[in-house]
């Protein structure tokens, strides 16, 4: 082989190689970055499963009625403030790492599932009574939306 071929060589790769090579790149980035956004919304959906067998295991708490438990014991009370504080921290979670903004369809598909849960729970009355407590020391974004999804239910 003699120059004239090693320097055609060098500028197929200069001008198609390289090029091609930084697409792969970027479309495995983009892959990774997709996987580990799946992964996180699992492991959220995961968590936010292990809540429901922990409410279920408190049925005298009454927590998916939406109209307020009367009468409730100081001991079922403290439970229920427990069990809300732990659905409280997981929806900052799940706001912290799955909210944007700007969403992409597939984003926005995951975050409003969250979104559902959120509304569904603003709607409880027992819920929205220890919103005040449960909120307070959350991120600042979290609380504004907590709050404006509180208002919409109070609306409905």
């Amino acid at each position: 082989m003699n120059t004239e071929v090693w320097e055609l060589m060098s500028y197929v790769v200069t001008v198609i190689g390289l090029p091609l090579a930084i697409a792969v790149f970027l479309f495995e980035q983009q892959k990774e970055r997709e996987n580990e956004e799946e992964e996180v919304y699992q492991l959220l959906s995961d968590n936010y499963q292990d809540f429901l067998k922990v409410a279920l295991e408190n049925p005298d708490l009454r927590l998916f009625s939406k109209d307020a438990t009367p009468s409730l014991s100081d001991e079922q009370a403290e439970r229920q403030l427990i069990i809300f504080s732990m659905l409280m921290s997981l929806f900052e979670r799940a706001y912290l790492l799955l909210y944007e903004d700007k969403m992409s369809p597939k984003q926005a598909r995951r975050w409003n599932s969250w979104e559902d849960y959120i509304q569904d729970w603003c709607a409880n009355e027992d819920f929205c009574t220890y919103l005040p407590r449960l909120l307070k020391g959350e991120d600042p974004g979290f609380v504004r939306y907590v709050k404006a999804q509180a208002a919409k239910a109070t609306e409905l």
